[in-house]
Parts: structure tokens; sequence; C-alpha cells
């Protein structure tokens, strides 16, 4: 689970990564009344199962948590809005699942990540002005220089 945003007075929108379909935004109706069954189970950075059905929309019908991702809240949450939907992404998937099981407990890093999907830190330049990087801005989708960053609005 990358992400959970309310939805109306119970319902809830949440952002999914999967081994099959990649990013998936699915609905999950009476999510946030007190006595759901679903809601401990989805909260972001748990990983699980969870099964959902496409009619009108995507809606989740049930989950079961496994356990919790060590990934930080705020990394899942910018992995979100650089992942497109419905493109899996094998090799982030093996990586997501792998951090925090065993040996490689440790094994998120965005420079990983970058790579994965296409932009190379190693090989990057200020998209302002062609000097070496050292910030990627995910809004944009860009990297920059430590000057130009500080120019660029925070969102």
């Amino acid at each position: 689970m990358l992400r959970k945003d309310p939805q109306g007075d119970l319902d809830g929108r949440y952002v999914l990564f999967t081994e099959r379909f990649g990013k998936v935004v699915v609905k999950a109706k009476s999510s946030r009344k007190i006595t759901s069954k679903l809601a401990s189970h989805l909260e972001p950075g748990t990983i699980g199962k969870v099964r959902f059905i496409e009619n009108h929309s995507t809606q989740i019908i049930d989950a079961l948590k496994a356990r919790k991702s060590p990934v930080a809240l705020a990394d899942l949450h910018f992995l979100s809005q650089l992942l497109q939907e419905l493109q899996p992404e094998p090799e982030l998937w093996d990586m997501l699942i792998a951090s925090g099981a065993g040996a490689d407990k440790d094994d998120f890093s965005w420079v990983k990540v970058l790579t994965i999907l296409g932009w190379d830190p190693q090989e990057a330049e200020c998209s302002s002005c062609g000097k070496d990087t050292a910030y990627f801005y995910v809004p944009r989708q860009e990297f920059f220089c430590a000057a130009c960053v500080k120019k660029l609005p925070l969102n």
C-alpha cells in the first residue's frame, strides 16, 4: 500500500502497488467506519494480499495484512507520484518486497528506484543549467543542481 486518501464521509481511495498490475488506484466502501474490517489492513506501508474487482470503478473487496514495509511513508508517497497506473515494474516490486526481509533489509534506495524507472541519476544533468545534479524534483520529474533547486516552488 503506497497511499490512502479520504473519499466522501466513510469511503477511502487507496493507491496500491501490485506485482501483476503495477500501480492501481482503488476505492474501498465504508473503510473509514470505526467498525470496518478493512481499515487495519489498508494502512500505507502494509504488504499484504488484496482482492479487488472492476465494475464501474475499481473496488477493494477484501484485504489481509502480512507485514509492515520498512520503507518510509514519505518515500511511499513520492513513489505513488512517480509511478504510472497499470504499468508493472517487476524489478521495483522485487526490491520493495525484499526490503525488510532477511539480509537485504536496507535494500531501498532512491538511486536504485530512479534507475529502475528510467531516470539514471549517474547520467543526469540539471534541467535548467546542465550542471551535475544533486536533486530529483518529483512534481516535475526532473533533476536539478543545488543552485537551481532553490528557485523551484515548494509543492
